[in-house]
């Protein structure tokens, strides 16, 4: 089966609770219910496995040649503005023939605060 040149990684922070992957894998089942042809993988910066260069390693063995990181913070703190273009470098430089491209935070995306103040106003 061949997969989309395109791809998708949910990029987030991680921690030693299991049960704290549980939203960002929703949210990557989501993106495959939306766009099943295009592949959607979870990375962490620390705490949980796989990490990111490992899920963009993957997705390239599996075709990706143009691959969004989608960093799943509420704001843009010192891991998604110091470390993570860090990483994403290291990518480019892992991976010469790949597109990577790298979003903002999610929660500086004004969709995302009009869904949570709905959620607070309920």
């Amino acid at each position: 089966m061949t997969i989309s040149d395109k791809a998708i990684v949910l990029f987030g922070h991680g921690s030693r609770d299991p049960l704290w992957r549980e939203p960002i894998e929703a949210v990557a089942a989501r993106v495959t219910q939306l766009q099943p042809g295009v592949p959607v993988r979870c990375a962490y910066l620390e705490l949980e496995q796989p990490d990111l260069a490992t899920a963009a390693a993957q997705l390239v063995a599996e075709g990706a040649t143009r691959i969004t990181i989608v960093p799943m913070f509420l704001g843009t703190g010192r891991h998604a503005r110091e470390d993570l273009p860090v990483l994403v470098e290291a990518l480019r430089q892992a991976h010469p023939g790949v597109s990577f491209s790298l979003k903002p935070a999610v929660g500086e995306d004004s969709r995302v605060i009009d869904v949570l103040a709905g959620v607070a106003l309920e």
